[in-house]
């Protein structure tokens, strides 16, 4: 009798492993504005469901490092679903105050690029597995912006990431 339930394991673990499942990619970080106290970075994580119905996001996580340190994390709970049999991007912003990014152009020097690295986790609730999470990262390196920059009120700033 153990045997039989032992094979029907095997089957269902072995037709699990087959299942296709929903693959992610996530953009590399860019700064998207600051203002008089902070900077908010952004990033998109873009999640293709090859499933002909909905998925449920249970939630996105995320941690945004520099030079070894932890910058800013946090978690997007129930940020809504995945569509069937499309692609969907989720937004990711991490604000920033100025006096931790003031530290960090310390250890930085002249060229005030950093280096960055988003690590992203975003959880979904398959059917019959449960839930399941795609763990995402991209390194690069963002280039803060100059004292003019800010008391001009611009935004942008690039970066030269590579999607890992």
């Amino acid at each position: 009798m153990s045997s039989l339930i032992d094979k029907a394991k095997e089957f269902v673990a072995e037709k699990i492993a087959q299942t296709p499942k929903p693959e992610a990619s996530l953009a590399s970080v860019s700064i998207r504005s600051f203002t008089r106290d902070s900077v908010l970075f952004h990033s998109e994580v873009a999640v293709l469901n090859p499933y002909s119905h909905s998925i449920p996001i249970c939630q996105l996580s995320y941690a945004l490092k520099s030079a070894g340190r932890e910058v800013a994390s946090g978690t997007m709970p129930d940020p809504g679903s995945l569509p069937a049999s499309a692609e969907t991007k989720l937004e990711v912003s991490v604000k920033v105050p100025y006096d931790f990014l003031i530290s960090l152009m310390r250890d930085i020097g002249r060229d005030r690029d950093i280096d960055d690295e988003m690590q992203v986790g975003l959880t979904i609730d398959l059917p019959i597995i449960g839930d399941f999470t795609i763990p995402l990262s991209t390194k690069g390196e963002i280039k803060l912006p100059t004292l003019s920059d800010l008391l001009c009120g611009g935004g942008g700033g690039g970066d030269e990431g590579s999607n890992q």
